[in-house]
């Protein structure tokens, strides 16, 4: 049985026009969020990947880097003409580009976030969303490397004043991937040139092994390239996207799905069983099974092992999002951006559909660390409209839902899925921990009330919702309390017809006393 650790809570980080907010996370108190840190000021915010640290941009020329814990500042950077700035996964760097005035000005930084000290400073012309942060790290930072031209530069990660201790030449190079966990093999891109087609190619991340590539796949009409390493860096998933659909049956180009593997066995296409593009690909938690979309609308979702057999048909419809859990459990099937917010729930290890819902105009999606909960977030600038947060439960009922003027960023904070427990202990431990702090809320009387006083809530406490009424039949009071919050309209409504109906029976029963009485005089 796994021990769960009650230390490890979940938080949401939300970022508005004024600033970040640190929310705690499910399961809330009274249905509602509290704040951990109310609005801070900043103009972008981020998590180490393994969510030790916090990066916050200021301004265009600052950085603070803390400490997730303690909630202390670490250290604060001057740096000028920011254009991009990111964490190392355990948080040890910060790696920074700025705009360069010159050509001698070394405009790519890696900094000691405990020392505050450049370790590493290089120029770079440029920065693309595909080539960015320019040095990859390992998951457990012990292999380091960047891609230049026609080479993959390879540091020690641990002194990097040693500089570049290897490299590793690969004429026509446009983009690496470093394998993560772990960082023992490096993915690399060459583009098609001169009638020569594109090509993959996998090499192994030792200085004595890189001689010859483990694994290479070619590919005809292909412009760009997704890479997907597993979790045990065996299996790497390409998604092959080309510019130019010349079989004219799709606007958007050309995409072919390629799976490699660094033993060599496998080097080929994912057998998929309907025509059409690759919308979305992610290989669970264990890295021994992938989930894909595929296909024109209706679009279709399989789950596969690593030798390309299927393993489970999740079905077709409006879908082009697939979301694992980190427990590798439950699946989420969505269509999100331009479709209309359809989502399956699925239970994989039962293999049965759990429940579907819909989560409109949905940009941002992600399951909680601990697997429970999937959030999905409508934030600008996609969407100026219907701003807001819906966190599910992992069976796809809606748990919670909050509305914002405008909504930039919302993440969980990262956190390894090995502390929390399974979904049934998780849930036991939980409602033991719930019950255990309305007994002492209840023992503690007066107290309690006064330190709840002062816990921030997000929202007011849930009203039942009102009765369908139709738009002609809606007074200006109604109309009037729904905009502008005055009272429940229910209510005033109620005592209205009350009252109304009281003047009916004093009518009737004076009619009736006068009847009786004229009856009398007669």
């Amino acid at each position: 049985m796994a021990v769960v650790d009650l230390s490890s809570s979940l938080e949401i980080l939300a970022r508005e026009p004024e600033g970040f907010s640190l929310w705690d996370g499910p399961p809330f108190c009274n249905d509602q969020p509290r704040i951990k840190l109310q609005r801070v000021p900043c103009k972008n915010a981020r998590f180490s990947e393994d969510g030790s640290r916090l990066m916050v941009m200021k301004s265009d020329s600052t950085i603070n880097i803390y400490d997730c814990r303690s909630s202390a500042e670490i250290r604060s950077f001057e740096v000028p003409n920011i254009l991009a700035a990111t964490l190392s996964p355990c948080g040890t760097y910060l790696q920074t580009f700025q705009k360069s005035s010159t050509p001698q000005e070394k405009n790519l930084i890696l900094w000691k976030t405990e020392t505050g000290s450049p370790v590493y400073q290089q120029f770079q012309k440029n920065m693309l969303s595909t080539t960015w942060p320019s040095i990859q790290f390992s998951l457990d930072e012990a292999v380091a490397c960047r891609l230049a031209t026609n080479e993959i530069q390879f540091f020690d990660a641990e002194d990097f004043s040693k500089g570049i201790i290897y490299r590793l030449r690969i004429p026509g190079v446009t983009a690496v991937n470093l394998s993560k966990a772990p960082g023992s093999h490096v993915a690399a891109f060459v583009a098609e040139s001169k009638g020569i087609p594109a090509s993959v190619q996998i090499f192994a991340c030792g200085k004595d092994s890189q001689t010859q590539p483990v694994a290479r796949r070619s590919f005809f009409r292909c412009s760009t390239v997704q890479l997907s390493w597993n979790h045990g860096s065996t299996g790497l998933l390409v998604v092959a996207q080309s510019e130019v659909d010349k079989t004219n049956q799709s606007y958007y180009g050309e995409s072919k799905l390629n799976y490699l593997t660094t033993d060599g066995t496998h080097e080929g296409l994912v057998p998929l069983r309907k025509e059409g593009p690759v919308h979305d690909v992610q290989w669970s938690s264990s890295g021994s099974e992938f989930a894909v979309v595929y296909g024109f609308m209706p679009a279709r979702a399989t789950v596969f092992d690593k030798k390309c057999n299927p393993l489970l048909e999740l079905g077709t419809g409006p879908y082009n999002t697939i979301r694992w859990n980190p427990k590798g459990k439950f699946l989420c099937l969505a269509g999100f951006g331009n479709l209309p917010g359809d989502m399956a729930f699925w239970d994989y290890t039962e293999k049965k559909l759990l429940a579907t819902t819909k989560a409109e105009c949905s940009v941002t999606s992600e399951w909680s660390p601990d697997g429970r909960y999937f959030m999905t977030a409508t934030t600008a600038p996609r969407l100026q409209i219907d701003n807001g947060i819906k966190i599910f439960h992992y069976n796809g009922s809606l748990y919670f839902k909050k509305m914002f003027d405008k909504l930039y960023q919302a993440e969980w904070k990262p956190e390894a899925p090995e502390r929390f427990g399974e979904i049934s202990e998780l849930v036991k431990s939980i409602d033991l921990s719930l019950k255990i702090d309305e007994s002492k809320s209840k023992g503690q009387g007066p107290k309690s009330s006064q330190v709840s006083t002062k816990t921030t809530s997000i929202n007011p406490p849930a009203q039942k919702p009102a009765a369908y009424r139709p738009p002609h039949a809606k007074t200006s009071a109604v109309i009037q309390a729904e905009l502008f919050g005055a009272g429940n309209p229910t209510e005033e409504m109620s005592k209205n017809a009350l009252r109304n109906k009281k003047k009916r029976e004093k009518q009737k029963e004076k009619k009736v006393a006068e009847g009786s009485s004229g009856a009398n005089g007669t």
